[in-house]
């Protein structure tokens, strides 16, 4: 028995004891029920499956630090409201929104973090990683490294201006339904549940080999299949809003619709409005880098993510993980982005923690 695995099994079990001994119950049943799974897995695996082991739960624990550090450093950077609200806020909330605020400074200064452009050929194809090239070099000779942090202002910025798109069409349609109602409100659901029908992907599909692989395309169609699903929600949240008082109160006094959007329904609609944001990002972040997986996305020289992978996939079958890094940038924002979202609408709902 090598002094990794003694000295595995003495720290979880001194932990546990300790955990027991201090009557910190959820603290002890974790570390107990790691030792059991470890024993097992040890058995099966022997030392190599408790090494991973071991350096998932040290990643899992790293994780946990700065995620609750970057809490405390927006409890301490924000007003006292939101500080108080930022306490409330789990650690995998945390987690998410360090990990946002990381992809937002990577995309914001890609020129200035990035060691080469994203379209400098400096290399040969698929060179291996150096002191230069973090990552090694992709199909034509370009820094794999620089590539993924362009990608992040191309992939995520254009799936930020879908989603705005998206919710400008849809929201506005929702509400002015909700307040017109009668035949316009019919026309627009029975049109909603149309544009619903058509598979997603095939209706994108369809729309960028007519219309051509650009920017606005991409944006246009996308924002046409994800403003139906929005427009649902808004109708269904406006139209508990309509029927109060105090709208019957502003029409009284003579006010438009568009006092009555701006001024009384979307201010008492922004929470699940904000939080159905989040979760419609995740939805046209992972189109569009299918898309551009399939080669009608971003189109290149332009560095994107899911054309990267697709680009870089014949290393996977020499062993090489560098195509997962970008599959795996895409997998951790989406993840990042529903933490985040939970803890919203957890929020939105009343619920409070007992």
């Amino acid at each position: 028995m090598s002094i990794f695995v003694i000295g595995y099994y003495a720290f979880l079990l001194i932990g546990s004891c300790l955990a027991a001994y201090f009557n910190k119950r959820s603290v002890f049943l974790l570390l107990f029920s790691l030792t059991l799974v470890s024993f097992i897995l040890g058995i099966v695996g022997g030392t190599s499956a408790l090494k991973f082991v071991a350096i998932s739960a040290g990643v899992l624990a790293m994780a946990a630090m700065v995620s609750y550090a970057f809490r405390e450093f927006l409890i301490m950077m924000v007003s006292d409201n939101m500080a108080k609200e930022l306490r409330t806020a789990p650690l995998t909330a945390a987690f998410g929104m360090f990990v946002i605020f990381t992809y937002a400074i990577a995309g914001i200064f890609a020129p200035w973090i990035a060691p080469f452009g994203e379209a400098e050929v400096i290399s040969s194809a698929f060179a291996p990683a150096d002191q230069n090239m973090l990552l090694g070099a992709d199909q034509l000779g370009r820094d794999m490294f620089s590539r993924i942090i362009y990608g992040t202002r191309n992939s995520v910025g254009l799936s930020l201006s879908a989603t705005t798109a998206a919710f400008i069409l849809g929201a506005g349609a929702g509400m002015l339904a909700a307040t017109k109602g009668g035949w316009f409100d019919q026309f627009m659901g029975r049109f909603a549940d149309v544009i619903m029908s058509i598979p997603s992907l095939i209706f994108a599909l369809l729309m960028l080999s007519i219309f051509g692989s650009s920017m606005i395309v991409i944006i246009c169609a996308v924002a046409i299949i994800y403003a139906p699903r929005v427009y649902r929600l808004t109708r269904a949240v406006a139209g508990d809003v309509v029927v109060m008082d105090y709208i019957e109160a502003a029409k009284l006094r003579g006010e438009g619709t568009g006092y009555l959007i701006r001024k009384e329904i979307l201010p008492n609609s922004t929470a699940p409005l904000v939080a159905e944001y989040g979760l419609e990002f995740c939805f046209v972040f992972l189109l569009v880098a299918g898309l551009s997986f399939l080669g009608l996305g971003i189109q290149p020289p332009t560095a994107d993510w899911g054309s990267m992978v697709r680009e870089n996939a014949t290393l996977i079958s020499f062993g090489e993980l560098t195509p997962l890094i970008p599959a795996a940038a895409i997998a951790l924002l989406t993840v990042a982005v529903n933490f985040v979202v939970d803890w919203m609408l957890f929020r939105s709902s009343g619920l409070k923690e007992k």
